[in-house]
């Protein structure tokens, strides 16, 4: 039987679309349309590493979401080669998602002008950016034992969570051979002065006071050069700040890449778990009752990617 599109533009879907959509959808689609709502945009790429192991099932799949209208898709103009697809989640998507959340799409704050034109926005690669760092710390944690995202709030969850200051582009919680760290992620385009950059860490010291709790701010850069101006700006030893230039080697931003404020003798970069360690003269803490976002979700891929493997 052909699979009929939903029209993006449908306002509300009505209940024959609403069923045949539905029964067509899979946990993992869930999880999918999840994402793209709290994460904005994610491309083919990311979506492989996060739910699926290998191209072709990808494809098929985002294919099925596309003809269903839970996703809609863009492709950045580039003057040579090809982006990745960049996929948002499409008002049909929106209609399922709140439903199966037991809300509604005014609830859920979606709105679909903003979300059908990442390609467009100014954000769109500050966004992936944000994506792509976490993406990275998810994928590895599928395949390196002892490790786990357990935590990845986006901007829009954090907002939510503490308003709009400081408002750090996302906050996370990485595990890696049973130790810790949470840390707010301020990730760095090379768009803004140095200057407004550095301001931003009024805000997190005021965060700090409210809460009592200190958790690492990461900077994640784009040059060395960059980098290393940023960190003349900085003069606070009051805060856990850390530094590292946009890297995927030795395991990315898990790896030993980051170097504190102020730094260790030697200038010693240091793996991302490594840094609750990197301020001895300040208490770090976690955030209370913060939701965990990797465990069951882990537990859940790693069912589904068993099944791939074994042909199910």
């Amino acid at each position: 039987m052909p699979v009929t599109r939903i029209p993006l533009r449908l306002p509300r879907l009505n209940a024959a679309a609403m069923a045949y959509a539905a029964a067509r959808l899979t946990p993992r689609d869930y999880h999918i349309l999840e994402h793209l709502y709290h994460h904005r945009v994610l491309t083919t790429h990311q979506l492989q590493k996060l739910f699926f192991t290998t191209p072709q099932p990808t494809r098929r799949r985002l294919g099925i979401l596309r003809n269903l209208g839970m996703i809609t898709p863009s492709r950045p103009w580039t003057p040579t080669g090809s982006h990745p697809h960049h996929w948002v989640l499409g008002p049909a998507g929106a209609e399922i998602l709140a439903l199966h959340l037991q809300t509604t799409v005014k609830e859920l704050g979606y709105d679909p002008d903003r979300a059908m034109h990442p390609a467009t926005s100014s954000l769109r690669g500050h966004h992936i950016g944000v994506n792509d760092f976490f993406v990275t710390l998810a994928h590895l944690a599928r395949h390196r034992p002892g490790t786990q995202l357990r935590a990845w709030q986006s901007e829009r969850q954090c907002i939510k969570m503490w308003g709009n200051r400081p408002k750090p582009d996302a906050y996370g919680c990485w595990i890696e051979d049973g130790r810790q760290i949470d840390f707010f992620l301020e990730h760095d385009t090379g768009s803004m002065t140095l200057a407004k950059v550095a301001d931003k860490l009024a805000a997190y010291a005021d965060l700090a006071d409210t809460t009592r709790v200190s958790s690492p701010i990461l900077f994640w850069l784009p040059s060395r050069t960059r980098e290393a101006n940023l960190r003349k700006l900085i003069t606070t030893t009051d805060l856990p700040i850390a530094t590292a230039v946009h890297t995927e080697l030795d395991d990315g931003p898990a790896g030993p890449c980051w170097l504190p404020i102020p730094a260790p003798a030697g200038d010693r970069r240091m793996r991302l778990v490594n840094l609750a360690g990197g301020w001895p003269h300040l208490t770090l803490g976690t955030i209370p009752d913060q939701p965990d976002t990797g465990q069951d979700e882990n537990a859940f891929l790693d069912r589904i990617f068993g099944e791939e493997k074994s042909g199910r």
